[in-house]
């Protein structure tokens, strides 16, 4: 467990900002965000929470590395206990948590939505406030298709090769008692991950609009289309904000696509079309000569080398992982604190049964969903707006042929979340780089200067993050 006090005053009040990495990662993927909030939150002279509060930072630790494999949900249950340890911690030291936040980056900010639902059900809000949630570069609909060999090949080894995770990720699980997906049942609007957003005080989401391309704009975003596809080519005009840059102040898309330009073949234009925009490789293989020019030439070699013993890696993993997951199932079967899990697998079976109850009974015309008072704030005509928008973009994507495949649960996601009372969302254009999931974060700005370009994203966060 890592906290850290950014501030030596005698303010018993405490705002407990909790950091969650992602896929792989470790705490010290997160040391930029990290300083820049207490640069700008943590100091002497900083602004205070409402009753005198001093910023906290817990960076979740118990879910570094190969712990990721393990699912959303067992990755939940260990940072909110490490949250609840972190707040017995505090009171010890005759200090109290009144004011609570939390960011997560990628599949933590999965897992951030994971646990303020554990958070909610045990009354953790009861007497804590919620104040500030933001993910960045989060896959909030599961890991996207497209209609590319390289996508298709994911989509197969992903669930396989990432454990319980990767199913998740692909939303292929089948995690409540009806055989749900996690991220289907994160998102309704009727159940407790979604309730518990709505207390928070700011929501808000950061994507990439150009080259993620571990978790792309529609996922991080949560949209049905990518106005930022061939952006080079169809018009679309941005603006920066000039504080913040690569945030972008606005967009606006052409109305009018031309087609991709095709020069004559082995004109200036044509050798020019063949360099690409991006670079091929990533920060660590980007070699001066000569070096690149050995690299090139061993790549038949390398490729193959280093396909397979990735995959291997990712299979010892998997395995280890699932291993793990048999153990620890087994434990919470012995444990008297109930999981989330079971709580929703509850109330699926009761609403189940209240339905076989009514339509069993004579001449009823009864209707399971109407019957299940709204536990959130969405009211039926916000999520009637939000199918007819639905309904609307799915054609225009259709319309516009583009690549992407969305299944239809992803599609149901986008609709439930974006119901989200107040949801902000931002967005940042960098480019070019050769993906932009770590750079939005600068995840290691002492080995690669490059991700420095993300900066602006997180001075933005601290700067509108409320204490």
């Amino acid at each position: 467990m890592s906290g850290s006090e950014v501030d030596s005053d005698d303010s018993q009040g405490i705002h407990l900002l909790v950091l969650i990495h992602g896929m792989w990662g470790n705490p010290s993927h997160l040391a930029e965000m990290r300083r820049i909030m207490e640069e700008k939150r943590g100091q002497p002279d900083s602004e205070r929470g409402p009753q005198g509060e001093r910023l906290q930072i817990l960076l979740a630790e118990t879910n570094r590395d190969d712990g990721t494999y393990d699912g959303i949900d067992w990755g939940g249950e260990r940072v909110a206990e490490e949250i609840f340890e972190e707040v017995k911690k505090l009171e010890k030291d005759g200090k109290k948590v009144s004011r609570f936040s939390v960011t997560g980056y990628s599949l933590g900010g999965l897992i951030a939505r994971y646990v303020v639902g554990i958070l909610h059900q045990r009354g953790f809000f009861e007497n804590v406030t919620p104040v500030n949630f933001n993910t960045l570069a989060t896959p909030h609909i599961g890991l996207p298709r497209y209609r590319t060999f390289v996508s298709g090949v994911f989509a197969f080894l992903g669930p396989k090769l990432l454990s319980r995770t990767g199913e998740q990720f692909y939303v292929v699980d089948k995690w409540s008692k009806n055989g749900r997906p996690l991220l289907e049942v994160m998102a309704d609007p009727n159940r407790i991950f979604y309730q518990a957003l709505t207390r928070f005080e700011q929501v808000r989401f950061y994507a990439n609009a150009v080259n993620d391309v571990t978790v792309p704009y529609v996922t991080a975003a949560i949209e049905l289309e990518d106005p930022f596809l061939e952006h080079a080519f169809n018009g679309i005009k941005i603006e920066f904000d000039e504080k913040y840059s690569p945030i972008l102040k606005s967009y606006t898309p052409s109305t009018v696509v031309e087609p991709r330009p095709k020069p004559r073949v082995f004109t200036p234009q044509w050798f020019k079309s063949l360099k690409p925009e991006r670079p091929l490789l990533p920060p660590a293989l980007q070699f001066a000569f000569p070096f690149n020019i050995l690299l090139i030439l061993s790549t038949p070699i390398l490729i193959p080398l280093v396909l397979s013993l990735v995959i291997t890696r990712f299979a010892l993993a998997s395995r280890a992982s699932r291993a793990r997951i048999k153990l620890l199932e087994k434990d919470s079967e012995q444990s008297n604190t109930e999981r989330l899990v079971h709580v929703i697998g509850r109330l699926e079976r009761e609403m189940e049964a209240v339905a076989v109850d009514m339509l069993d009974a004579p001449g009823s015309s009864y209707d399971v969903e109407s019957s299940q008072p709204p536990l959130s704030t969405a009211t039926p005509a916000a999520l009637a707006d939000a199918e007819a928008d639905l309904d609307a973009a799915a054609r225009t994507q259709a319309e516009q042929k583009q690549d992407l495949v969305l299944a239809d649960v992803q599609k149901k996601i986008v609709g439930w979340l974006n119901t989200l009372p107040g949801l902000k969302k931002e967005l940042a254009f960098i480019h070019p780089v050769r993906n932009s999931h770590a750079v939005i974060i600068s995840r290691d700005v002492k080995r690669f200067p490059g991700h420095k370009q993300g900066e602006g994203v997180l001075r933005h966060w601290a700067d509108h993050f409320i204490i």
